[in-house]
């Protein structure tokens, strides 16, 4: 297991004070890998851009220490911070690109404010635009460029100090399901190749099941639920995982009280099997679907499966135990109220 490079501890960030204080995060622990992509996911207000922005600091804990690289950023000074910040740099939903400049010289702009000499910054710049894939875009200016085409050359520029961690603020939920594929590609490609740790603040789940290996989920404030990408699209513990796991709600709740129900996990078989058709066809038990919510990741059935059983006890219990004698699937009888 590779050491954290990220280590959170005890951090809460308050605005305000007295009756109007808004408590944005509370006592939030996290550890970040070296290397990995790292999801920060929740519905809006859970405090993940205010999370994100503790991680360098351009929002200041109230409490708590931020320790990146070994280095406790809230002891550090100013011109301390501004180092530091080299190595944590951030790219953003509305890309913050500077309009009046050609994209060759927006990603010279972090090297320019470092000294780098400018022939240096510039090849530097360009090879950085071949690596987006815009390399025949030096010239151009934001203006001319596509969503997706600007978020790689805010990409270019967040990866021009050499940073040992990519800070990625709702960096694609500007951008049309093609473009945000493509460019969480790139991000992929480029942890793999340049070893750069990526963290991913994101309100989309699809997002998180596409790159990350591990994922925190913030619910007002406080992380409600934390693991690896699998266990808890798997197996999600809490309410506020599941609201997001299953948006569209694999809930008993629609159905009348009197209907057994049972839910049905699939926690990474190499395939769905055709659990219906085998439960009809060995056990001569017909049962109604109310709801599903499945989906693949890399090449394993996660989800979730709502099950109305038969009315007849013993056809309900020989559905259950058949159900339950499948590899790779968790069954539980769901309770109703009202």
């Amino acid at each position: 297991m590779s050491e954290s490079i990220i280590q959170i501890r005890h951090l809460t960030k308050t605005f305000g004070d007295g009756d109007g204080a808004v408590h944005a995060l509370e006592d939030i622990n996290l550890d970040i890998r070296q290397g990995e992509i790292f999801g920060i996911i929740g519905l809006s207000g859970a405090g993940k851009s205010t999370l994100v922005r503790c991680i360098n600091l351009l929002e200041r804990p109230t409490s708590g220490s931020v320790v990146v690289d070994g280095r406790e950023m809230t002891g550090l000074s100013e011109k301390e911070l501004r180092l530091a910040r080299r190595d944590v740099t951030m790219i953003f939903q509305s890309f913050n690109l500077l309009m009046q400049r050609t994209c060759l010289k927006n990603v010279c702009f972090p090297m320019e404010l470092c000294g780098v000499p400018a022939a240096q910054a510039k090849k530097r710049a360009q090879e950085l635009l071949e690596i987006v894939g815009l390399g025949d875009k030096a010239n151009a200016y934001p203006s001319q460029l596509s969503g997706g085409q600007k978020q790689r050359v805010a990409i270019a520029r967040a990866l021009a100090t050499d940073p040992k961690v990519l800070l990625c603020d709702e960096a694609t939920s500007a951008l049309d399901p093609t473009t945000t594929a493509s460019i969480l590609a790139l991000l992929k490609d480029l942890n793999q190749k340049l070893g750069v740790t990526v963290v991913v603040i994101t309100h989309q789940m699809s997002v998180i099941e596409e790159i990350c290996s591990r994922v925190a989920i913030l619910d007002g404030g406080v992380v409600a639920e934390q693991g690896a990408v699998e266990e808890i699209f798997s197996n999600p513990k809490t309410d506020a995982a599941r609201r997001l796991v299953y948006p569209g709600g694999v809930s008993a709740a629609q159905y009348p009280a009197s209907t057994r129900a049972v839910r049905v996990a699939f926690n990474g078989g190499t395939a769905y099997q055709p659990l219906i058709a085998s439960l009809a066809i060995d056990c001569g038990v017909k049962v109604n679907i109310l709801g599903a919510d499945t989906r693949n990741i890399d090449g394993k059935a996660f989800g979730t499966m709502l099950l109305g059983l038969p009315e007849d006890p013993n056809e309900a219990a020989k559905a259950l135990s058949y159900i339950r004698s499948q590899p790779n699937v968790t069954a539980e009888e769901v309770e109703y109220h009202g």
